[in-house]
C-alpha cells in the first residue's frame, strides 16, 4: 500500500534551497555595492595595520594622514603639517635631502679641521676657528673679494638650482650635462643618485637612501649644536668636547653665562 500525503499540507522547500533562491534573487548594482564596501572594509584595515606597525617617531600618536610611509625616512614628523600640499611636499623633500647633504660635508669639514689642529698639524690654516675661517680668508692677501665670491656663488649655484627645478618638473629632464653630453644619469628618480663617484648606488638602493637621510639630519642637528657652541664659547666642537672631558660635572650648557637669557 501507498501512503498519501494528507491533503492540504504542502512540503517545505529546505533552507539551503530558500537561501540559494534569495541570493539569485539579490539585483546586480546591490551585489556590487556590497563587493564594494566589503572590499573598502579590507583596504581600511589593512592601511590601519600598516600605520600601527610602520616606524613612528612618536609611537602611540597619530601620524598626519599626508605622510604614508613611501618616502624613504618617512617616519610621519609634520608638527606644522607643511606637506599637506603634495607638489610642496616634493619641494620640502628636495629642500631636505640637499640641505642634509650640505650639512654633512660641512660638519666633516669642521671636525677634520679641528682633529688636525689638535695634532697640531695641518699649518696655521688648521688653527683658525671654522666660524672665522671666510673672514681670514677675505683678509688674507690675494684672496678674491668678498663681492667676487658672492658673484660666482649666486652665479653658479643659480646654475643649479635652476637644474634641479627643471627636474623636479620634467623628472629626467637635467639627467644630461647640457654641455658633456657622454655625462648622463640612467636613474630618473629626483636627487638621486646625486654625486657617486665610487659606485656605490649599483648596490642596495632603498638602503643607501635611508642611510643618507638619517645622517644627514644627525648632520645638520650636529651644525647647528656647532653654531651654538661657537656663539657662546667662542670655540670649536673637539675643544668643547675636551673641555667636558676634562671636567664633565662644571663644564656643561648650565654651567655658561647665557644660559640666563633664557631660564
Amino acid at each position: 500500500l501507498m501512503s498519501k500525503p494528507s491533503m492540504g499540507l504542502a512540503a517545505r522547500p529546505s533552507r539551503s534551497s530558500t537561501l540559494r533562491v534569495r541570493a539569485e534573487a539579490v539585483p546586480e548594482n546591490v551585489k556590487d555595492a556590497r563587493e564594494w564596501i566589503g572590499n573598502w572594509r579590507e583596504g581600511q584595515a589593512a592601511a590601519a595595520a600598516a600605520k600601527a606597525n610602520r616606524p613612528s617617531y612618536a609611537p602611540g600618536f597619530d601620524l598626519p594622514d599626508h605622510l604614508d610611509g613611501s618616502m624613504v625616512g618617512d617616519f610621519g614628523f609634520d608638527p606644522l603639517n607643511l606637506g599637506k600640499d603634495p607638489r610642496k611636499l616634493m619641494w620640502y623633500r628636495q629642500a631636505e635631502l640637499i640641505h642634509a647633504r650640505t650639512a654633512m660635508i660641512g660638519v666633516f669639514g669642521i671636525l677634520y679641521k679641528d682633529l688636525l689642529s689638535g695634532l697640531g698639524i695641518g699649518g696655521p690654516a688648521a688653527d683658525v676657528p671654522w666660524f672665522e675661517a671666510g673672514k681670514v680668508a677675505v683678509e688674507y692677501d690675494g684672496f678674491p673679494s668678498f663681492g667676487a665670491l658672492l658673484g660666482a656663488q649666486i652665479f653658479l649655484t643659480g646654475w643649479v638650482e635652476m637644474r634641479r627645478y627643471q627636474d623636479m618638473l620634467t623628472p629626467g629632464s637635467a639627467n644630461e650635462d647640457p654641455v658633456f653630453s657622454g655625462n648622463k644619469l640612467v636613474n630618473s628618480e629626483v636627487g638621486y643618485p646625486g654625486i657617486d663617484p665610487l659606485g656605490f648606488s649599483k648596490g642596495d638602493m632603498a638602503t643607501l637612501k635611508l642611510k643618507e637621510i638619517k645622517n644627514g639630519r644627525l648632520a645638520m642637528l650636529a651644525f647647528a649644536g656647532f653654531a651654538a657652541q661657537a656663539y657662546v664659547t667662542g670655540k670649536g666642537p673637539l675643544e668643547n668636547l675636551g673641555d667636558h672631558l676634562a671636567s664633565p660635572l662644571t663644564t656643561t650648557v648650565w654651567n655658561n653665562n647665557h644660559v640666563g637669557y633664557f631660564f
